[in-house]
């Protein structure tokens, strides 16, 4: 007998105004029992119950990959969502993806899976001005590998696009910062998920992760800016981060942005042991006590991307 595989699929991918080509599933002791028909649609106020109370427990076949991708890429492209509904759908079904990409053991295909989702936040920036202003408003306040990782992404985009980076640059900009923790993969999952700061050896294991990030990218074929926003995000400007120690302009461009990102969604989203800072407590903080660590053309730039974030947010108030 041949077993059924799945893919998880968040909710807020699927718009309740929108009927899903596709039977979903949910997950329930190991056991995948069918929840929705294909032709039907989810209502609102389930689709906000279970976002709350069980986010990571619905599936589809994993055969279906590609009809559920351009059930995807037809709601970004309809008149009828308004763009904050198309950031949601967009950052919901990336998430899970990324998800994928960080648990797949095939490198080479989440690398390859990883373009299309860079592809896709770079096409909704192109063609909706407020695009950047909601996806980054909508970025997680908790902090798990997997939204730490999309959200740096978002983050890296807006910053990329604000200083010049375009097409090809902008999408290997976008796969860098989607995969610049991608060496946490070699780091015990406890160290990773502990409740509370690490001690000294949990610390020095935690570290290591930027060179376990480069022997990963290393095997595969991917450029050497993609393999510098993995090793060289936790540098200083200053000299003293690590694991190389480099200074000022011996960081790689791509990687400096990465390492202001990466800083900034670790201030805003929630820790066990912390609460996060506001956006603009955040920047300020930055701005004041740890500016030297940054290329500061980059931090002044930052302004502008969360700018565009507090805008979107004032729209959606009006």
């Amino acid at each position: 007998m041949v077993h059924a595989k799945y893919m998880k699929v968040r909710l807020n991918s699927l718009h309740p105004s929108v009927p899903v080509p596709f039977d979903i599933y949910v997950k329930i002791n190991d056991r995948y029992i069918l929840y929705l028909r294909a032709g039907d649609s989810m209502e609102a106020d389930k689709i906000q119950s279970f976002e709350v109370k069980a986010p990571d427990s619905f599936f589809i076949h994993d055969n279906l990959y590609e009809v559920y991708k351009k059930h995807i890429s037809d709601q970004m492209h309809s008149d009828q969502l308004t763009s904050r509904d198309k950031a949601i759908i967009l950052r919901e079904s990336s998430l899970a993806l990324v998800e994928e990409l960080y648990e797949n053991p095939d490198i080479d295909q989440a690398l390859n899976q990883s373009k299309e989702i860079i592809n896709e936040f770079i096409s909704f920036m192109d063609e909706d001005p407020d695009a950047m202003g909601h996806l980054i408003g909508l970025s997680s306040h908790d902090f798990y590998t997997y939204n730490h990782s999309l959200d740096v992404g978002i983050y890296s985009l807006g910053l990329g696009y604000v200083v010049g980076y375009k097409d090809a640059e902008l999408k290997e900009l976008g796969q860098g910062a989607l995969f610049h923790d991608i060496g946490k993969r070699h780091v015990d999952v406890n160290i990773i998920c502990k409740d509370g700061p690490l001690d000294d050896s949990e610390w020095a294991q935690m570290q290591q992760h930027p060179q376990f990030g480069l022997l990963i990218l290393n095997r595969h074929q991917v450029s050497d800016a993609i393999k510098a926003c993995a090793f060289e995000h936790h540098e200083s400007f200053t000299g003293n981060g690590y694991p190389q120690q480099l200074a000022g302009n011996e960081i790689h461009p791509m990687a400096r942005i990465v390492a202001i990102t990466d800083t900034y969604d670790a201030l805003t989203t929630k820790r066990s042991y912390n609460d996060p800072m506001t956006p603009t407590d955040a920047l300020k903080f930055m701005d004041e006590k740890l500016r030297s660590r940054y290329d500061s053309s980059l931090m002044d730039a930052m302004n502008d991307v969360l700018f565009k974030m507090a805008e979107a947010k004032k729209n959606e108030s009006a």
